[in-house]
């Protein structure tokens, strides 16, 4: 049911606030909205979170939400549907599966790009009215681990810190997290207090060297998987050196004797803890000394470290070096884990996980179940905790789970052992996908496909990673039949008969409900708490001002930082140290093999569904990729820009090689957006071994064991085209053009490629190609009305082919007998300078122009910016450029004078 309120008739141009729908930042956004579309977007100034600035993926989110597929109809089995019927069919499907196999026969897996009113409404259907705890999101894939790490420590899952820690504090440690690509407003905001305060260190803990090494004092590139030891080496240390806060310790731990126990059992000494981590011991010595000696620290973890084989012991190792040397509760002084996704806090406050109930209660307490389901008046309170995401599809797989609904999320691509999930959901009775994209991996396997809102058309809360709920806002009618995921719910829930709790008429109704929750019962137990919502108006949700969590009546305009006053929210209310004993990741490389790491680039979001659709953020990193040392590059047959192939699980993975001599010997990295819409086989997921934390059930992303070849085609080349379509190579990536789209190909068996063209454009007839007689070389043009249609260049050594981008601007124009020759050709000429590979998105500024500008005299990242405005906009590409002019200027200058 759509509240018209929300879309109301908007002038032209008019402002609005809202908040961006892409990672953990939470930034706030101004929209320009025009006739029922946003048409720009800009950084909110006051905006606790982003104070104005927004990456490159914010600044598009007008382009990216305007996707040409737009799901925009229901559909059962291929057909197009009614609301009504779709629903009618699903919950029919539902019942009869519940009726003869029980309630654990269905599953609902979510997404963090859900809004907390969405979350609530399936996790009181399914573990309240449904009767089933089998209710898992993909915040699994990031974030499980932290949650049981604060638990364990803290009594509940509790973000101790804020944003303005990062920047006030005297020693920023970031492990496992690339921060300036997946978190690059952040990461701004870091380089700017370390520009205003030079004595502020920053130590990169990671086995690669990232973008984030841009601002580091120290780089510790340790063993993948050591963290824990070097943790536990540190608290060692810490105990050894006079770093434990005793006073601390007294009135507000327990647990320090345990814990430090096991740490010296493993880690006695720096030395042996740099033997274990495989990292110089003077180093090492100099990272703990800092922390022993620097009263305020702050330690930023991420993927690195939760997404391991043992994530919880990781994040608990971290938490015990703060708790024992009390750097924790105060200004500049805490551990913070960093989400992954917008909401996968908002998540976890209403019990996404599987493991959870709503208001951070959970299943491991009788109690909790008890009060959620009185407070719910659940017919069919779940008692116990239900299938994490690995168990899940391995129970779907089995034929255990019949039915599974999946929300705002692309499983198929995003899961470990993607391949195992996909043939899953095939085997699987009924799958219903809620989606706003209609061709995703996932929603090709749908029986049933459910048109969802998204950004600018959802309304509702998030809450970022320093706990600020903010709105994001409902700015533009939704296209075609699409409707909110709440409003899906409640039909459906009315459907099977769950008329009573599933009535709500506007998200502000379910928000209410939620706060509620959270005072329920709680009298200062649960840390969750925003009590001070319970009874909010409408016009004051629908203008709801960012706020930190708790609120409420001690607190009625939130909290900035938790655990101030040395209580916690354990039964003694001490905090608790973890005994944590040290563990390398479950299955070692072995016959060659490498280590595949996986993770984000600068300027994609997870499975490209959006990103994927805006051309400027392809040009950054337009092709699937693999880094890797020179030397292993060496001893494989491996070039630059040649293709590898990466084996594991009967999948494989093919990617450009990219030497980088900050990747450790024996481990490569790929990135994880590719997916079947936008490469062949480049599904990276589908080679990580689903092997899982036990405690959490978070997956092992990254240290998958994999084979690196080198992958020799027999042709390779790329097509320009001005239609969507599966090119005839055993190889091939698409890249999102202004009018059309660029294809690179590789294939691995002789072809006619004047015949395929022919039969792939049936409504050309009008070509020009050129051949060489040995048949080395082939290139094909072809024009409808004189305009350039489709344009491919292929040759057996790639020699050949080299790529111009001003080929990229010439599909759909018409193209006279000199530019015919020039497409037959690749470039337009001598005089047509192409400006290389683009470093700055935003302003599309290439590698040879800033290479140029810094030979001319631009030599620092300011000076390029003034020069070519790189830089300038969202920041993301400063570490890129302080890199290029190292390169070309400040190692040539040291050269000159040595």
């Amino acid at each position: 049911m759509t509240d018209d309120s929300l879309i109301a008739v908007q002038p032209a141009a008019s402002q609005h606030k809202t908040t961006c729908c892409y990672c953990g930042v939470g930034c706030g956004v101004n929209a320009q909205v025009s006739h029922g579309t946003v048409i720009a977007v800009s950084g909110d100034r006051n905006h606790p979170a982003n104070l104005g600035r927004l990456c490159v993926k914010g600044t598009a989110l007008h382009q990216t939400s305007q996707s040409p597929d737009r799901l925009l109809h229901p559909m059962v089995n291929g057909v197009r549907s009614t609301w009504d019927a779709a629903l009618e069919h699903t919950a029919n499907g539902f019942r009869r599966i519940i009726d003869e196999h029980g309630p654990n026969a269905v599953a609902f897996y979510l997404s963090g790009q859900l809004l907390t009113e969405d979350y609530y409404v399936a996790n009181k259907l399914m573990k309240g009215f449904i009767g089933t705890a089998n209710v898992d999101t993909n915040s699994r894939l990031c974030m499980a681990a932290a949650t049981v790490a604060h638990k364990k420590a803290f009594g509940y899952d509790t973000v101790p810190g804020c944003y303005e820690d990062l920047e006030t504090t005297d020693l920023l440690v970031l492990v496992g997290s690339n921060t300036a690509y997946a978190h690059p407003v952040v990461f701004q905001r870091i380089v700017k207090a370390k520009a205003e305060r030079p004595d502020m260190k920053v130590v990169v803990i990671d086995p690669r060297r990232t973008a984030t090494c841009d601002i580091a004092d120290l780089h510790l590139a340790l063993r993948p998987g050591a963290d824990a030891f070097l943790f536990n080496g540190l608290l060692s240390y810490l105990a050894d050196h006079d770093g434990l806060d005793q006073d601390f310790i007294n009135s507000s731990c327990e647990g320090l004797d345990a814990a430090l126990a096991s740490a010296r059992a493993q880690v006695p000494s720096v030395a042996q803890a740099a033997t274990i981590c495989d990292v110089p011991a003077a180093d090492l010595e100099q990272f703990y000394q800092l922390f022993c000696a620097t009263p305020k620290a702050v330690t930023v973890f991420s993927q690195g470290i939760n997404q391991s084989s043992s994530g919880v012991d990781k994040g608990s190792s971290i938490i015990n070096c703060h708790l024992a040397s009390g750097k924790i509760g105060k200004p500049g002084a805490t551990p913070f884990s960093i989400t992954g996704q917008p909401n996968a806090m908002g998540g976890r406050e209403v019990g996404g996980l599987a493991n959870q109930l709503a208001a951070h209660m959970g299943f491991d307490n009788p109690a909790h179940i008890d009060k959620v389901a009185r407070f719910w008046h659940a017919p069919n309170m779940a008692q116990h905790e239900g299938l994490k995401a690995v168990d899940m599809f391995e129970a779907i797989h089995r034929g255990e789970i019949k039915a599974v609904w999946i929300m705002a999320t692309n499983p198929v691509v995003s899961m470990p052992d993607a391949n195992f999930v996909r043939e899953a959901l095939e085997r699987c009775e009924l799958v219903v996908v809620n989606e706003c994209i209609a061709n995703t991996d996932t929603a090709k396997l749908a029986n049933v496909l459910l048109p969802a809102t998204t950004w600018s058309e959802k309304h509702g809360t998030v809450t970022n990673s320093e706990r600020c709920i903010s709105l994001q806002k409902g700015l533009v009618p939704a296209p075609g039949e699409a409707l909110n995921d709440w409003d899906i719910l409640c039909r459906f829930a009315r459907k099977l008969g769950f008329e009573q709790g599933f009535d709500y008429q506007h998200p502000v109704d379910i928000f209410r409900e939620h706060a509620a929750l959270s005072a329920f019962e709680n009298n200062g137990e649960r840390d969750f708490d925003i009590s001070a919502f319970a009874t909010i108006s409408k016009a004051d949700y629908n203008q709801l001002a960012p706020v930190q969590w708790p609120v409420n009546a001690a607190a009625p305009n939130g909290t900035k930082r938790m655990f101030s006053d040395g209580r916690f929210f354990t039964p003694s209310k001490r905090a608790r140290l973890i005994s944590v004993t040290a563990r390398f990741p479950k299955k070692p490389p072995n016959n060659g093999q490498m280590i595949m790491n996986t993770g984000r680039i600068r300027d994609q979001w997870h499975t490209m569904s959006r990103t994927g659709n805006a051309p400027h953020l392809m040009s950054h990193m337009d092709e699937p990729g693999v880094d890797i040392h020179p030397a292993d590059a060496k001893q494989l047959g491996l070039s630059e820009g040649e293709l590898a192939v990466l084996e594991n699980l009967g999948a494989r993975y093919l990617g450009r090689i990219k030497l980088n001599d900050g990747q450790r010997r024996g481990e490569v990295f790929v990135p994880i957006h590719w997916n079947d819409r936008f490469a062949s086989s480049s599904r990276a997921d589908a080679l990580v071994n689903a092997i899982t934390d036990p405690i959490c059930g978070q997956p092992e992303f990254k240290h998958s064991p994999v084979k690196v070849s080198a992958y020799k085609p027999v042709w390779q080349g790329y097509l320009h085209t001005t239609q969507d379509l599966a090119p005839a190579s055993d190889y091939w990536c698409k890249i999102l053009l202004a009018t059309g789209f660029k294809y690179r190909l590789a294939h691995n068996a002789e072809c006619d490629w004047a015949k395929w063209l022919r039969s792939a454009y049936p409504q050309v007839n009008d070509w020009v190609e050129i051949r060489d007689s040995a048949r080395a070389f082939y290139t094909g043009a072809g024009f409808v009305n004189g305009a350039l249609v489709v344009a491919l260049h292929v040759s057996r050594d790639g020699k050949d082919v080299a790529e111009h981008r001003w080929l990229d601007d010439q599909l759909g124009q018409p193209c006279d007998l000199n530019q015919r020759f020039a497409v037959l050709a690749g470039h337009g000429g001598s005089d047509v300078e192409d400006e290389g590979r683009i470093v700055c998105s935003c302003y599309q500024v290439g590698e040879k122009a800033i290479v140029k500008a810094i030979a001319e005299g631009a030599h620092n990242s300011a000076a390029l910016g003034e020069k070519l405005r790189c830089g300038t906009n969202c920041g993301s590409c400063l570490p890129e450029l302080n890199q290029l002019v190292n390169i070309h200027y400040l190692a040539k200058l040291a050269t000159a004078v040595e």
